[in-house]
């Protein structure tokens, strides 16, 4: 039999086959997945065979060539990855500038393993009704210029106020889509708007130093009522990138991947070398400063760990 798996609590995988219903599966063996290291051979998303046991459980013996995958690395001392999801068709990276605040540093590491894996990214700005004041309002418009101008789709929207979720449903339809962020930016409440059916939990903010509390535990597959599979993701304490070549860092920078060729030098860095093209972009305001900051932080291996 085949089916999807939509949630994996460790040693044991929920999946929908392929008449509609569930069923609890284990794994039989151990699978290496093209050398890939991490602590989830099967993930939410993969697409796997298995066969039924007399108790009614199934024992899954194969999984199908992933489409893609996205994984985030711990930062801790295991540096070990775990892949979040796989068979994406997009992301949708929530955001909020206000209760609790997304950095910059924190949004381009997202976009650059996204990048890495092929995964679209469109970024919701959410709880656009805390921004009533107009210079709140101008960062907001500030941010999103700089991810706009790059290719980025940007939305604003608002679960309490239902702004803008009518325009989610319609990116979201049918459609594997992964909802990621960190806990408190409204994940499960947005979802819940585009889908009241799912009736997700919702968490908290804590008054004392405005951190989400988490809600998810697992990445969990749901499936939309108007077509498609929402994967919400657990909220996002940190952002390790998996290792990868600092010559190809720039490659997922889309501002800079444009230019780069226009190096005096074929190998260069764009830290300090003569006649980067890069270096003088940022200087003539065409590359955003914080952007090249996100970058000058990821080629010298510096960790971003929030307090959430």
């Amino acid at each position: 039999m085949k089916g999807t798996v939509i949630k994996s609590t460790g040693s044991w995988y929920t999946v929908l086959n392929e008449n509609k219903t569930i069923v609890e599966c284990r794994i039989k063996g151990v699978f290496r997945m093209k050398g890939i290291m991490s602590t989830n051979p099967i993930a939410v998303g993969d697409k796997v065979e298995f066969e039924m046991e007399e108790d009614g459980r199934g024992v899954i013996h194969a999984i199908e060539e992933r489409k893609n995958y996205i994984i985030r690395k711990s930062i801790n001392l295991s540096k070990q990855s775990h892949i979040l999801a796989t068979n994406l068709d997009q992301a949708l990276l929530i955001v909020t500038l206000a209760m609790p605040r997304t950095s910059t540093g924190f949004i381009d590491r997202f976009l650059l393993t996204a990048e890495a894996y092929h995964i679209p990214v469109s970024i919701i700005f959410n709880k656009m009704d805390l921004f009533e004041e107009e210079k709140m309002m101008e960062s907001v418009n500030e941010f999103i210029g700089i991810y706009e101008r790059i290719g980025y789709k940007c939305y604003r929207v608002s679960a309490t106020e239902n702004k803008n979720i009518e325009v989610l449903k319609e990116i979201t339809k049918d459609k594997t889509t992964l909802i990621s962020g960190h806990s408190g930016v409204g994940k499960s409440t947005l979802i819940n708007a585009m889908d009241a059916n799912l009736d997700l939990r919702v968490g908290e903010i804590s008054d004392a130093h405005n951190k989400g509390k988490h809600t998810t535990t697992f990445a969990e597959m749901h499936p939309l009522g108007y077509g498609g599979f929402i994967i919400d993701t657990p909220g996002i304490k940190e952002l390790g990138l998996v290792d990868m070549e600092k010559e190809e860092i720039s490659d997922y920078f889309p501002e800079m991947r444009a230019i780069r060729n226009n190096c005096k030098f074929n190998n260069c860095l764009h830290l300090n070398e003569p006649k980067c093209a890069i270096i003088e972009a940022v200087e003539k305001g065409e590359i955003a400063v914080s952007r090249y900051t996100s970058y000058l932080g990821i080629m010298s291996g510096e960790e971003l760990e929030t307090e959430y």
